[in-house]
């Protein structure tokens, strides 16, 4: 069978940082892409990079974000070093550690807090991870709130190998990298999230530079490549190549059944992302994300008159 790869869309450069409450110093990552139909069905992605953090001072709390509201859509918040403490409404606590992933589903209301976790705070440390919000489904958008602790040691992860000129990877040599599936599945393998419609997000690793790896992704599905470490080139249809450097975005076209990868620096990771478009209106407004405005109209009241959560 013959292979198609994917060409590149847009490169979306890395974004200028800001403060969310005061422990994540994060990169907007899709910029004035955020809550467009061409991301679907993801809608945000903040990226923390690494930050040193000192320990914390004698009587000062935690940092991070105190309570805030959620509605119609679900948090994907994933740790790489340091830990985040998680409690919400309906009594979930968690401390999310290096390689775990957290996916909060707010459905039709949630309220929750995120603070970098009191272990963390004492000692003090390089802190870096990642949210990303996912829009549910107009039909799923009131449906029970829920939570997924997944732990790092519950993500499967693949090896992935150095392709050969006619396209096959090199099996019988020493992999080059691995993926580690927390949605969607990757050559046969399952993550563990489950998720209201498809979604793919795969936590890549390449080790050696200049390594070339062939990575099957549904061509009907949008496919967004964040290079979180490192630098690639994505090698599609025609001889296209288009370099992404670190925390800058790669917006594919539909026009390939996988993604050809080629690493500039060893030890590069990448997050690659994407699902079935929804296809359906979005409307979003601060911590809500409905269809229209009437229902985000809805969601404040609801919050402000003590119906939010039930």
């Amino acid at each position: 069978m013959t292979v198609s790869f994917r060409s590149v869309k847009q490169i979306l450069p890395a974004t200028p940082k800001h403060w969310v409450g005061d422990g994540f110093n994060v990169h907007p990552v899709f910029g004035n892409k955020a809550f467009t139909e061409e991301m679907s069905p993801f809608l945000m992605f903040d990226y923390a990079a690494p930050k040193q953090f000192k320990p914390l001072k004698p009587g000062h709390s935690p940092k991070g974000v105190g309570q805030h509201p959620h509605r119609g859509f679900e948090t994907v918040t994933i740790s790489f070093q340091g830990e985040v403490e998680h409690f919400d409404s309906n009594g979930n606590r968690d401390v999310i550690r290096p390689g775990d992933a957290q996916w909060m589903t707010a459905g039709r209301g949630i309220i929750h807090q995120e603070f970098h976790s009191h272990e963390f705070s004492e000692k003090g440390g390089i802190f870096e991870m990642c949210q990303l919000w996912v829009n549910l489904p107009k039909k799923d958008k009131m449906t029970k709130a829920g939570y997924q602790a997944i732990l790092d040691k519950n993500i499967p992860v693949v090896d992935i190998y150095q392709t050969k000129d006619g396209g096959s990877e090199e099996c019988d040599a020493e992999s080059v990298g691995n993926v580690r599936v927390i949605a969607g599945s990757f050559q046969g393998t399952k993550g563990p999230a489950s998720t209201f419609s498809p979604v793919e997000l795969w936590d890549v690793t390449i080790n050696n530079k200049q390594a070339v790896v062939d990575l099957p992704f549904p061509k009907e599905y949008n496919c967004i490549v964040f290079v979180r470490r490192g630098s690639i080139d994505i090698l599609g249809e025609n001889d296209a190549e288009r370099n992404v450097g670190a925390q800058a975005v790669a917006l594919t076209q539909n026009n390939g059944d996988a993604l050809r990868i080629q690493s500039k620096e060893p030890n590069t990771s990448v997050l690659i992302m994407g699902g079935l478009p929804l296809n359906e209106p979005i409307a979003a407004r601060g911590p809500f994300v409905m269809n229209t405005q009437e229902e985000i109209m809805q969601a404040n009241i609801d919050f402000h008159s003590g119906n939010f959560v039930r």
